[in-house]
């Protein structure tokens, strides 16, 4: 095997198609006299002449017959496994995508995500994960892990690829009988509230903790919680507020008659979401058609979150 050239191979399955030498060449899309010297080399090889003419052409010999079944195995294995690994039919795949989202980041791009996904990969499964950053690198450099959307500002390396979708802000939450609730938040009245802080595994918080450290605003965090989503049990019920990316608080009122929303009395910064992939999938078919999807529903044209 270590003196066979397996690029002969799919000359003997052309010979043995077309028993003629012209045929063969036109099928392959070679000359004839390339098909002649690739079966030259195949006669040397196995020691037969595989093809000898007949009055109804190039009949193979038995030798030959006892080669073609496994060569076109061995092309059809090629064929499966290499060259139609770009060939990716949202329509039929079964494929289940995986994506690392923070809770946030699943409020924000989940259900939009999974109408479209019914819509044009119906068969398609999608997972959602939560890791700390080194976990995430390589899940995304093994392909456990298909794109990393939101904010990860982790990823930001040479082995990575980003695409900026749109910039989120923050907006303030309270229960629609907050004392506040009826005007406009100072930064005097901010400071003497009880606060809800969020301590979550999503990196966007940090954006807001760091820039009320950079410019020493000190509030009161009556309650620290690893959790966005008791947000609007605690708060309706307590006269805490909380400051959160404004996409949360926009679903939490849409979804809460007891919450109301108040404009930060801070020039809070906002920031980036994007989607990340780790290069090794840049050209992969099937990343390429997700990157595109989330491309397409989630940009500056169509934010559907309030500014």
């Amino acid at each position: 095997m270590q003196d066979l050239d397996l690029n002969l191979i799919p000359y003997l399955v052309a010979m043995e198609e077309a028993r003629n030498v012209s045929r063969a060449a036109q099928m392959l899309g070679v000359s004839q006299p390339r098909v002649s010297t690739a079966l030259a080399r195949l006669r040397d090889y196995f020691g037969d002449p595989l093809f000898v003419r007949t009055s109804r052409g190039m009949e193979p010999t038995p030798r030959a017959l006892s080669l073609i079944p496994s060569a076109r195995e061995a092309l059809g294995h090629i064929q499966r496994g290499v060259l139609d690994t770009q060939q990716f039919d949202p329509g039929t795949t079964t494929r289940t995508f995986s994506i690392a989202l923070s809770d946030v980041g699943e409020i924000v791009f989940l259900p939009r995500l999974l109408q479209v996904l019914a819509q044009r990969a119906p068969h398609a499964n999608l997972r959602s994960l939560s890791l700390p950053p080194a976990e995430l690198e390589r899940g995304l450099a093994a392909g456990e892990i298909d794109l990393a959307i939101g904010y990860f500002p982790d990823l930001s390396g040479n082995n990575f690829f980003q695409q900026r979708l749109f910039s989120h802000r923050f907006i303030c939450l309270m229960r629609n009988g907050h004392p506040l609730a009826k005007r406009s938040l100072t930064l005097e009245a901010f400071l003497r509230c009880g606060h809800a802080v969020v301590r979550a595994e999503g990196r966007s918080q940090e954006v807001l903790e760091k820039y009320l450290e950079k410019h020493r605003t000190h509030r009161r965090a009556v309650l620290e919680t690893s959790h966005f989503m008791s947000l609007p049990f605690i708060l309706s019920r307590t006269d805490l507020i909380a400051t959160v990316p404004h996409a949360i608080g926009f679903a939490y009122a849409a979804e809460h008659a007891s919450i109301t929303l108040a404009e930060p009395p801070l020039a809070l910064p906002r920031f980036d979401l994007k989607q990340h992939w780790h290069r090794k999938f840049h050209n992969d078919a099937r990343t390429i058609w997700l990157r595109g999807i989330v491309a397409e529903l989630f940009n500056d044209e169509h934010d559907e979150w309030p500014r």
